[in-house]
């Protein structure tokens, strides 16, 4: 997938294309849903499939103190929106100048000067523009005089009719619940950063750890989870097995919260490694213990859980 960061400099083999525009933060069922009408539409058509999106996430820029809310940032999206089998992603740089283009403007710099569309396909509650003035109603009448056709997306709901969103995955992971999380993104919830230098407290009582700053990802609820790794994930991950903890440590005073994985049965030196974690299950919120001894125990515990836990889903796995 070639990713192109300016919408008035696209190769001539990626216009005419079908495109599918949206924020798309986790590429969740419902993303996913639209992405294939996209997929769809560009078959019939013989045309590229091209994804529109926008970076930093809009939210990002116009609530800039905002907790951190990012289900999928650049890179995890990206890697995402390509496992779909889009041709390119276009990436536009969302800042003062760009929240200020016209709905009107848009249309026709991106999808009519730059990439030439012939059918644009979007979900129906899709804002934009400034002041988020365009909607698909605009879209759809523009599309009828300028040559491109519209397909409208509506939302996608599980068997038991809760609609696949962004928020809605957020409130999950936020609440300790990874496996509704996962059910509504298609996939488990991930992390993904390079490993850095602690304080090597885990290493002390027996159960070394890679830690991460999670930077900008939404923050899940604060304990201990089952969790699969992979390291330097390019291409396809070989997952590993292991337990996390995420908080800020209050049995050693620590300050910051980070993410700590324990991989099981791995051996190796991970600093400066790019790694990803997949959380599976929450096991237990975070707790102050009474000393180390304690906490070792604890650890000890929450390991063997997590590796009861992997091994059931291992079985259960077509």
């Amino acid at each position: 997938m070639e990713i192109l960061r300016n919408s008035g400099d696209i190769p001539a083999a990626v216009q005419g294309c079908v495109v599918v525009l949206g924020n798309f933060d986790g590429v969740h069922r419902g993303h996913q849903t639209v992405i294939g009408r996209g997929a769809e539409r560009a078959e019939r058509l013989g045309a590229p499939l091209v994804v529109v999106t926008f970076e930093p996430h809009p939210r990002s820029y116009f609530r800039p103190h905002d907790p951190p809310f990012r289900l999928t940032p650049m890179r995890a999206k990206a890697h995402q929106i390509e496992a779909l089998g889009v041709t390119a992603l276009v990436v536009l740089d969302f800042d003062e100048a760009f929240s200020k283009v016209t709905a009107e403007e848009f249309v026709k710099q991106i999808l009519i000067d730059g990439l030439k569309a012939r059918h644009v396909v979007v979900g129906e509650d899709f804002r934009f523009g400034c002041q988020r003035s365009g909607d698909v109603v605009m879209l759809g009448a523009i599309g009828k005089t300028k040559g491109f056709g519209v397909t409208t997306v509506s939302p996608v709901a599980s068997a038991d009719g809760e609609v696949y969103s962004s928020s809605h995955i957020r409130e999950n992971i936020i609440a300790g619940k990874p496996g509704h999380a996962a059910a509504m993104l298609g996939r488990p919830f991930e992390v993904e950063g390079t490993v850095q230098h602690g304080e090597k407290r885990g290493r002390e009582l027996g159960f070394p750890t890679a830690n991460i700053d999670i930077g900008g990802y939404v923050h899940p609820a604060l304990g201990v989870y089952a969790v699969r790794a992979a390291i330097d994930p390019d291409g396809e991950p070989d997952w590993i097995n292991g337990v996390a903890y995420f908080g800020d440590r209050p049995t050693v005073d620590g300050k910051g919260l980070l993410l700590e994985v324990n991989l099981f049965d791995f051996d190796g030196d991970l600093y400066g490694r790019n790694i990803r974690v997949a959380l599976i299950e929450f096991l237990r919120g975070d707790h102050k213990f009474e000393g180390l001894e304690a906490l070792r125990k604890q650890i000890a515990d929450d390991s063997t859980a997590a590796r009861r836990i992997l091994r059931i889903r291992a079985a259960g796995a077509p």
